[in-house]
């Protein structure tokens, strides 16, 4: 364990806004530096009277900083994961934990070497509402969990055309390694840690490549050309005999805007999560049926809440206080595998078996 003031490094400055606004709320944090090549990181520096540094070996460098978040694209993830903790210190990553199993792995490796905390930021598994439907399962009012459909869809949303996230190198895949491992890690958590046993997916490429759908929103820029889904849908089945659907895309002649969620059918009651256009309101529904049969929808009212912050607070805890790095590493791992599955059952056209 660490001794407060935990003085915590930010490396990347579009998610790692959200970091910042996370350790803010933190009375045993302090937000000594922020590192990136662009101007809104020396801004974000500045909001928050830290040290700004131009490449991120510099910040590790400084022997006054305990722990990092990684906000950086995909493709440096391990990388700067790595030199992180050869320097010494905690390390928060964005998600996915990485572009595949093997970086992956190598970064647990790393960090068991080094005694040091690895966690990953799954910020949508700690929303109030997805923790309000863990309680109801765990209560056992939905009994066992045989089959879940989970989604994120947009109908325009590609993040920049020529951004790094359309890049293959540098994301490692389009929707589904972007906001598919979300409500991949969000389904998993609620079922209960099932073992993924094989998947079968496909992979589509219809808008990209074509230069339409994407966000207006400007984005780091790379050479090349769109090399990634838009996209993706994977039937996984899991030990036990459950199955999980997942569905997500960045472009879509669909009905969606920009819509996640999840059902699960459970063998005494079903839950939905449903949140559509990031509104936060009513976003669950409990199904049950009464003694004598009748059919009873329940929607709760759930204060907002949770997220980064949720994170951003459990990975304090770990560090000062011993507690569980929760969401882990080697959760982080076991989405990358799955993940990892899916785009190679897509490339071979066969069911891939984990």
């Amino acid at each position: 364990m660490t001794t407060a003031p935990l003085r915590v490094g930010i490396i990347g400055s579009g998610i790692g806004r959200s970091h910042a606004e996370g350790y803010a709320t933190q009375s045993r944090v302090t937000i000594a530096a922020i590192a990136g090549l662009d101007e809104r990181s020396k801004t974000l520096a500045g909001s928050y009277g830290a040290r700004h540094y131009g490449e991120y070996a510099e910040l590790l460098a400084q022997p006054d900083i305990d722990a990092v978040s990684v906000c950086v694209p995909n493709g440096l993830h391990a990388e700067v994961t790595l030199a992180a903790l050869a320097a010494g210190k905690h390390v928060l990553v964005e998600k996915p934990l990485a572009r595949t199993p093997a970086e992956g792995e190598s970064m647990l490796a790393a960090a068991k070497a080094a005694d040091k905390i690895l966690m990953i930021s799954f910020n949508h598994r700690q929303r109030s509402d997805v923790q309000y439907i863990k309680q109801i399962i765990e209560s056992g009012r939905l009994g066992r969990i045989y089959y879940a459909k989970s989604y994120w869809m947009r109908r325009a949303g590609i993040p920049g055309i020529n951004s790094w996230f359309v890049n293959k190198n540098m994301a490692g895949g389009g929707p589904l390694i972007d906001l598919g491992v979300h409500m991949l890690d969000i389904a998993m958590y609620l079922m209960g840690e099932p073992t993924p046993v094989a998947v079968n997916a496909a992979t589509y490429a219809e808008f990209g490549p074509r230069g339409q759908k994407g966000m207006n929103s400007v984005r780091q820029t790379v050479e090349g050309k769109y090399e990634v889904e838009d996209l993706a849908t994977a039937m996984i089945r899991l030990d036990g005999g459950a199955t999980l659907q997942l569905e997500t895309s960045w472009a879509s002649h669909g009905p969606n805007g920009d819509d996640f969620g999840i059902i699960l059918y459970g063998t005494e009651g079903g839950a939905e999560l449903q949140v559509v256009d990031y509104h936060n309101v009513k976003t669950v529904r409990i199904f049950y049926d009464e003694a004598n049969g009748t059919p009873v929808d329940l929607v709760p009212n759930i204060k907002p809440g949770g997220g980064h912050v949720d994170v951003i607070n459990n990975f304090v805890a770990a560090i000062l206080d011993g507690a569980p790095a929760i969401p882990s590493a080697e959760d982080g791992l076991r989405r990358t595998q799955v993940i990892d599955a899916c785009y190679r059952s897509s490339a071979e056209g066969r069911e891939i078996r984990l």
